[in-house]
């Protein structure tokens, strides 16, 4: 069973003329909406976390000011990162999105996702950045330990940015294995995520950036996700898992360089089924609409089919690899050699 977490609110963090605007979330649910999905799935509405469960994360500091910066109107807290009069509440009300969509995998259902913005996993505990107020992952995975003493998170980011502020959390931490495929970070905000970005400390190893060519396609990220996630998954044994979704590595969006088709939504959703029957999902990004909803809805139906198998990729001359990849795949397997065997 699947279900969604979601709330009309987030519309009230109010962006402008924003990439990252009230609109995305409208457009993924009139599309499900369109397609009779949401007759057969349950929605459930957040609450918002409260100040405990936040600063696990995040310093006083970052929460004082976020505040205190909404409630004298908003604005740009950088050159790309928007708050509005009521974006600090709606932030904690996506953070605790995050939060219910991770307990309801403890009830009865086997998927969850939240559907929630502002988006998080560029938030570091002392800043908002890269779109992000809060982090809801890390909010999620911090309550998750605290509440029922769960001790090993598996997170595989697919959005096109690497996820700084989720890495940064719990780059000495043993305990979540935080993997990133992510576009090139020569090439896009925020400018980390290379291979040799491992963890620190207690977290060595458990940190594994898969930054990718741009002109990355379908074939080249499921090359290296086959080589990779199932053989990292059995040796970590992970109580918990997570799938960060981010749309923006579509070939139709403008704020990466990578060019994945709908397909691969629908191909790492039925990748992860095999891995894992339970999963919650955390949207981040993914800035064109018609494109993000398509892929959407392909990985939603993936979840909740139970007929449904991993679709098979036979790499044709029209899907050949980048010469990059294998490169990639490569220097993933020596610099992990001594952590994991891939």
């Amino acid at each position: 069973m699947i279900s969604l977490v979601h709330s009309s609110q987030y519309s009230k963090h109010q962006t402008e003329n924003h990439p990252e605007n009230p609109e995305r979330l409208e457009v993924l649910m009139n599309s499900l909406r369109k397609e009779g999905l949401l007759e057969k799935i349950d929605v459930h509405q957040p609450s918002p976390a409260n100040e405990e469960d936040i600063l696990r994360v995040h310093t006083p500091e970052h929460l004082r000011n976020l505040k205190i910066f909404t409630e004298n109107g908003g604005g740009y807290l950088d050159f790309d990162t928007y708050a509005s009069p009521q974006s600090y509440e709606i932030a904690k009300l996506a953070a605790g999105g995050a939060i219910k969509a991770s307990e309801l995998i403890l009830e009865e259902y086997d998927f969850a996702y939240s559907l929630a913005r502002p988006p998080g996993h560029h938030a570091t505990p002392n800043s908002a950045m890269g779109f992000c107020l809060i982090n809801n992952m890390a909010v999620a995975i911090k309550y998750m330990m605290e509440k029922y003493s769960l001790e090993k998170f598996f997170i595989l980011d697919i959005d096109a940015h690497y996820g700084n502020g989720i890495a940064e959390i719990f780059y000495h931490d043993p305990r979540v294995l935080y993997i990133s495929i992510h576009q090139d970070p020569r090439t896009i905000f925020p400018g980390k995520g290379f291979i040799e970005e491992t963890g620190s400390g207690e977290g060595e190893g458990f940190n594994m950036n898969i930054p990718m060519a741009p002109g990355s396609k379908t074939s080249d990220y499921v090359y290296v996700l086959k080589n990779i996630l199932k053989e990292v998954c059995n040796q970590f044994k992970a109580d918990f898992y997570y799938l960060d979704v981010g749309f923006d590595g579509h070939r139709k969006d403008h704020l990466s360089s990578l060019l994945l088709d709908d397909n691969f939504y629908q191909w790492i959703a039925g990748y992860m089924r095999k891995i894992t029957p339970k999963m919650t999902l955390i949207l981040e990004g993914g800035y064109t609409n018609h494109a993000m909803a398509q892929s959407n809805l392909k990985m939603i139906k993936m979840l909740m089919d139970e007929g449904i198998h991993e679709r098979k990729w036979q790499l044709s001359s029209a899907h050949q690899l980048k010469n990059e990849t294998k490169n990639i795949f490569k220097e993933i397997q020596n610099t992990f050699s001594s952590y994991f065997t891939l």
